[in-house]
């Protein structure tokens, strides 16, 4: 099975790092590809995390309330 990094994406041009307000999935929850698995929080915006892929997300490196910088691999999701 191969495995694909989910990052904290950069959701405006001045971004450093966001802060990840809840995850609406748990470790071991099937997602699809461009599912909303989180929600994140900056200074100027609200956004969404989406899967980059499809597969179960085996494990949630990052916790809610955690702030983050871009690029930071905040969970992984093994591709089925």
């Amino acid at each position: 099975m191969s495995t694909v990094n989910v990052v904290m994406p950069k959701l405006g041009l001045t971004m450093q790092t966001g802060v990840i307000t809840k995850w609406f999935k748990k470790e071991g929850d099937r997602v699809e590809k461009d599912e909303a698995i989180a929600s994140v929080e900056t200074s100027k915006i609200t956004g969404e995390i989406k899967a980059p892929a499809s597969g179960v997300l085996v494990k949630i490196l990052k916790k809610e309330g955690e702030e983050v910088p871009v690029g930071e691999v905040i969970a992984v999701i093994e591709k089925k």
